[in-house]
């Protein structure tokens, strides 16, 4: 089931998000965020934008959300997407859920330009993010540091109508 994330919500995305932290170059946190940090964070992006979770057996097992892409005035149609899945729940579909659900929320609000950063190599996000039309538009060498090697990033952009 597809539903709005809640602050209660926030030890389950924790436990999603901490794993891509410790184990992965996906973000360029290198610190687990505390579940109080993550209640904060859901509060805050809740407020102005969508964010959904998805939920079996009352277990969050993947979440989506859009964000401000940059602070300046002109970028306030310009949003940031961001997913997540449970790392032992990939291949059913759960991304695509989110993704679908969260464009379509956007589609209700002014964002005009979505964007999706993409720490390189990510397969798996390239993939998911191009059935949704999609398409990368830059790409930034070396431009973070984690795990003791550089990382790569790309951005995708999909326009809305």
């Amino acid at each position: 089931m597809i539903r709005k994330a809640t602050p209660e919500d926030a030890a389950g995305i924790a436990e999603i998000y901490n794993y891509y932290v410790e184990n992965t170059n996906i973000t360029f946190e290198t610190e687990p965020v505390p579940e109080t940090e993550m209640r904060s964070r859901i509060l805050s992006i809740s407020e102005k934008y969508p964010y959904p979770v998805y939920e079996e057996a009352g277990r969050i097992l993947g979440y989506s959300y859009a964000s401000a892409w940059k602070r300046r005035d002109a970028y306030r149609h310009t949003v940031e997407t961001t997913v997540y899945v449970d790392r032992f729940s990939h291949g059913k579909g759960i991304g695509a859920l989110l993704m679908n659900t969260l464009i379509d929320e956007l589609k209700k609000t002014p964002a005009h330009a979505l964007i999706a950063c993409i720490a390189m190599p990510n397969p798996q996000s390239i993939k998911l993010h191009e059935k949704f039309g999609f398409r990368q538009v830059s790409g930034f060498n070396e431009v973070g540091y984690k795990f003791g090697r550089w990382i790569d990033v790309g951005d995708w952009q999909l326009l809305l109508p």
